[in-house]
């Protein structure tokens, strides 16, 4: 008998994705009122992954599949025919984007993450660049981008050693609704004080070079060899069109934050971006989802649909408060970047 999956269907509806909650020494037991999700017993919760491969497809036809399944089943109608083909020299992954949202309690590790080459050096698939969004922020909130001009590599080594790193740290206040790009090769760390959407590559791979005496293993050669002293990272200013926001548009990813007046068509919703996949969050309110034979998906706050290219058309229904940020995965193709810019801000 032949399977769903490989029997021709005239499209993928969009479709809701359970959350993942990641337990991480340095999160909160705790994470209301952004989800209702407390941490007894185990380790506190520092990361919510929403687009994770393990996370669980919870609308529609696929629901009760993981995301990574999904992926390996339908990449076609997921990502569209072209960008679902292999390309060389870096594969597409089968899930572009990995999407969390980020709880820090307390510091998050010194740490640094390889670019592509790196990463292929040893053996994965790709590096990791992201970017963080923040969704809220306590005044005198912090984060730390990169090093201060004029640290040597031998300093980043001595200050590993003697529990100074942080003096090294090019420290960065963050305010609700600030953007901020961390490419590859970019020593960085997440403070306490602000809640972040982190949008990056599907990929991982974490260098620690500083841990606070956690007794987490440290990778200060890999990290040492992955950090770049020059690198993209910093705040990227917003660019403001006629209907919407661009909060970022880079080699891996787009970021855009939408109005919804009542209800607003998918059409409209694409905008000069390719109609590839796309994913739908709240950070704020609700909305629903709704066409002529889809089944209506709802939307809740801090959620996420997914929007495959396959998708038919429908409208989105603001239901109340709707803060809407559209998220398109971008990725080098022969040079360049799919639905994007060519990987500068």
């Amino acid at each position: 008998m032949v399977s769903p999956e490989h029997t021709t269907q005239p499209g993928l509806a969009p479709f809701r994705i359970e959350p993942r909650y990641v337990e991480r020494v340095w999160g909160f037991r705790d994470l209301h009122p952004w989800y209702d999700r407390t941490a007894e017993p185990g380790e506190p919760i520092g990361e919510v992954w929403l687009t994770g491969d393990e996370c669980v497809v919870a609308t529609g036809a696929h629901a009760g599949q993981t995301l990574g399944d999904l992926f390996e089943k339908v990449p076609a109608m997921l990502l569209g025919a072209d960008a679902a083909k292999p390309a060389s020299p870096l594969p597409i992954p089968s899930s572009p984007l990995l999407i969390k949202v980020i709880f820090a309690k307390e510091k998050l590790s010194v740490q640094v993450h390889p670019d592509d080459e790196m990463a292929r050096k040893y053996g994965q698939p790709r590096g990791k660049t992201e970017c963080w969004y923040a969704l809220a922020a306590e005044p005198g909130a912090l984060v730390a981008v990169g090093l201060k001009h004029g640290v040597s590599l031998e300093k980043v080594r001595q200050g590993i050693e003697a529990g100074t790193l942080e003096e090294s740290l090019n420290m960065m206040p963050v305010a609700a609704g600030e953007m901020i790009l961390v490419d590859a090769g970019t020593v960085h760390a997440i403070w306490p004080g602000s809640i972040l959407l982190e949008t990056q590559q599907n990929c991982d791979i974490t260098y620690r070079m500083y841990d606070y005496g956690r007794g987490r293993e440290l990778h200060i050669e890999r990290s040492l060899e992955a950090l770049r002293f020059e690198t993209r990272a910093g705040k990227v200013q917003p660019k403001v069109l006629k209907d919407r926001t661009v909060l970022i548009d880079s080699a891996y990813f787009c970021m855009e934050r939408l109005s919804v007046d009542g209800s607003r068509g998918s059409t409209s919703l694409t905008g000069e971006s390719s109609a590839g996949l796309a994913y739908l969050f709240a950070a704020a309110g609700a909305a629903r989802i709704v066409g002529a034979g889809i089944e209506p998906v709802e939307l809740p706050a801090r959620g996420i649909v997914a929007v495959p290219a396959s998708s038919p058309e429908f409208a989105i229904q603001d239901l109340g408060g709707l803060d809407l940020i559209r998220i398109v995965p971008n990725w080098p193709q022969n040079g360049r970047a799919i639905g994007g810019s060519d990987g500068s801000v």
